[in-house]
């Protein structure tokens, strides 16, 4: 099989999903409840980045493993248990022990439990990995779906869609069994179309990415239209109008489907962008490191977050304007976990730590962040190759399958 082209664009959404996800948390753990109504209207369009995960991983799994052969099966799930079951075993101990900075047990029993707990349901951000980790189950099932189709996907979107809305229906008013709604955020079918559509996409690239690029002005206006009507109704709900077509900052909301869809589509677009051949060496080295780190960065943020929140950082918003804190907040937290990330990838801690594996310590700073001159001597022949589908046995930034 002739290997597939490396799809730097797509690598380049992974740091700007991630500068999503840390937003996300630092207005839920630092905008003033004086400003609820606000920071509940921001998180309304900041909680995509949980679909663009989603969808970012289908995708990739997909292009990566589209012909993936019965006898390949033991090794495509060693190696998703590699790149995603170590990580997530391994940081919920991490958080499990952070969690002692600030409860003292009596008993063994206590903490016993809690832990228990966190591996069933996942530390806080830590549930992506579970839900990702149940399509990767059904992936083999999936991808059969799709070649059985192959003609017929649109019909296929359509399909997910009406039931992406539906369950999107159903488990904000609370129309499912309770146990259902509870764990809706870890149940994978609660990203039907967004994880289908990944998937899809992976088979019509080309094609997508055409029409992407050809329209972008297009993709920017109905987007903004989404996010325009997401937060009317947002707003007319928090005031009492009507709560018809949803209420509150639930991510579930169906009134946010548009605007997700969207979203996605415009990030590809940056991605793109930030992927052009004229940009400066400098700029394509923070690009990259930004793609290298990027699920360290998911995995550790919290780590800085928490920190953050311990030691008094929300009330920087009765000095100054909420959203500045936010910004602040957001820059901060995304350079420490670059950089723990960084740090971290190049000890033998990387594969279960970062997902990634091990690099040398003269990596850390990459020369063209140290020198702007291009490098003496022929380039490398492996540079202008193209990735080959066949992943490594580590995700994240290096392995191009998985969307973290």
């Amino acid at each position: 099989m002739a290997p597939r082209q490396r799809l730097d664009q797509v690598d380049a959404m992974r740091p700007v999903k991630q500068v999503g996800v840390v937003s996300t948390h630092a207005v839920i753990f630092f905008a003033p409840a004086w400003a609820s109504l606000t920071a509940g209207a921001g998180l309304l369009l900041l909680h995509v980045s949980r679909e663009a995960f989603f969808f970012i991983s289908a995708c990739m799994l997909t292009y990566a493993y589209m012909n993936l052969q019965r006898s390949d099966l033991k090794r495509f799930y060693w190696r998703r248990f590699v790149s995603v079951g170590i990580p997530y075993l391994c940081w919920t101990l991490i958080y499990f022990f952070w969690g002692f900075r600030d409860t003292t047990y009596t008993s063994v029993g206590p903490p016993l439990a809690h832990l228990a707990d966190l591996l069933w349901h996942g530390y806080y951000q830590l549930y992506f990995l579970l839900v990702i980790m149940q399509f990767y189950v059904v992936f083999p099932l999936v991808l059969a779906l799709l070649k059985r189709t192959r003609g017929h996907h649109g019909r296929l979107i359509a399909v997910t869609a009406v039931a992406q809305l539906g369950i999107c229906i159903l488990t904000h008013w609370h129309l499912l069994p309770p146990l259902l709604v509870t764990y809706a955020q870890e149940n994978a079918l609660s990203y039907v179309l967004f994880l289908i559509g990944g998937a899809v996409v992976a088979f019509h690239l080309q094609e997508v990415d055409q029409w992407l690029r050809a329209n972008p002005h297009l993709v920017v206006a109905l987007t903004l239209l989404g996010a325009i009507f997401a937060e009317a109704v947002y707003y007319l709900s928090k005031q009492g109008v009507t709560t018809v077509l949803g209420s509150g900052s639930d991510p579930f909301q169906p009134s946010v489907i548009p605007f997700n869809i969207g979203a996605i589509a415009c990030v590809y677009l940056v991605g793109v962008a930030l992927v052009q051949p004229w940009r400066s060496r400098r700029v394509k080295a923070w690009v990259r490191s930004g793609v290298d780190n990027a699920y360290g960065i998911y995995l550790s943020q919290l780590l800085f977050i928490t920190a953050l929140n311990d030691h008094g950082w929300g009330r920087l918003c009765e000095v100054i304007s909420w959203p500045l804190v936010i910004l602040l907040t957001v820059a901060i937290v995304y350079a420490c976990a670059l950089m723990l990330t960084s740090l971290l990838a190049r000890t033998p801690l990387a594969v279960p730590l970062t997902g990634r594996k091990q690099v040398p310590w003269s990596t850390l700073i990459p020369r063209s962040w140290r020198d702007a001159r291009p490098p003496a001597g022929p380039a490398r022949p492996e540079a202008a190759a193209p990735r080959t589908p066949e992943p490594a046995a580590l995700a994240g930034g290096t392995d191009n399958q998985n969307g973290t």
